[in-house]
């Protein structure tokens, strides 16, 4: 069978920018990791990733592919990534010198493409948008559009497909040479029946994933004390029928935003295998990695059926008028 499109997956964390690329038609051509415990989860589930870091790639070293994604690094643009930076007296957004340029290596490497590709699909916090007053994302868009794209954005929502509130930025421009001006239209998403966070619980999970006593009165107490200031700081307790806050990078520290009522004296936090689902993962998705390590990717990670949503109403009204199928 031949690929509707080949794309490659920059900053490809655990693939789930690719599953849902792949759910569409696409075949992945390359891709990029730098952190390894990512790399190893990946290769797990796909292959091995052929480079680390996406500052050491060149555009002759890519294979010819039609469409980049890239879930490029979302903490300088974050609210609380900013907010720690702040706390700390370092430097957010692009002048952040690790980690905020790197949306200008996607530049270059587009830049060095023998030929730009037809399509960019990238995604990022909701936050993006606003940041910096959104200064940040017009100098994305205006990038973007300097190097021949007309590019297009909406914050979703994954909770239409997923039991979770995950507001994410997804940017798809098109280049301007195989489509004119002719611009992404975001579809609606779907009409489908809301999911709850019983669908994703396991029947019988480990008792190491329950709170003890001393740290679920201390999470009791510090919510207590934010709310008295009137902050929103706090734990967020689910049942069955409950939809869950956002699972973050942090959750493996005491699993604080989204807690499990379990019917005894203390919540339980998710298991590694139900925040695959809750971010959904299908369950023959491999998780190779600690608990620590699985938190981290989940929370970092995209919500695949979201990206194949987008990625297949993609190919059917542009990719599959003006390109001709990958051999």
């Amino acid at each position: 069978m031949t690929a509707a499109f080949r794309f490659i997956d920059l900053f490809a964390g655990i693939g789930g920018i690719r599953m849902g690329l792949e759910k569409a038609g696409g075949e992945c051509v390359f891709s990029v990791e730098i952190d390894r415990f990512a790399r190893t989860t990946y290769a797990a589930n796909f292959h091995e990733c052929e480079a680390h870091d996406v500052r050491a790639v060149r555009g002759a070293d890519i294979p010819r592919y039609d469409l980049l994604a890239a879930g490029f690094p979302c903490q300088p643009f974050s609210i609380a990534g900013v907010s720690k930076k702040l706390s700390l007296g370092r430097l957010h957004g692009f002048q952040d010198e690790k980690s905020g340029n790197l949306f200008f290596e996607i530049t270059r490497l587009i830049e060095e493409a023998p030929e730009p590709p037809s399509v960019l699909f990238l995604e990022n916090v909701k936050n993006l948008v606003s940041h910096d007053g959104g200064k940040t994302f017009r100098v994305i868009m205006a990038a973007l559009d300097t190097l021949g794209y007309n590019a297009t954005h909406r914050v979703i929502d994954a909770r239409r497909w997923v039991p979770q509130h995950r507001e994410r930025t997804f940017i798809i421009a098109l280049h301007r040479d195989v489509f004119g001006e002719e611009r992404f239209e975001f579809p609606d998403p779907p009409s489908l029946p809301q999911r709850r966070v019983g669908d994703v619980l396991e029947a019988n999970p480990d008792g190491k994933y329950t709170l003890s006593q001393h740290l679920w009165d201390y999470l009791r107490a510090y919510a207590a004390k934010h709310q008295a200031a009137g902050n929103g700081f706090g734990y967020g307790l689910v049942g069955p029928d409950s939809v869950a806050r956002t699972l973050s990078a942090r959750y493996y520290k005491d699993g604080s935003e989204i807690l499990v009522e379990t019917g005894g004296a203390t919540p339980r936090r998710l298991t590694p295998r139900e925040c695959a689902r809750l971010m959904g993962y299908p369950e023959e998705y491999l998780i190779p990695v600690s608990d620590t390590q699985a938190y981290r990717q989940f929370g970092n990670s995209v919500v695949p059926p979201v990206v194949a949503f987008l990625a297949e109403h993609l190919v059917d009204r542009y990719i599959s008028r003006v390109l001709a199928p990958a051999a």
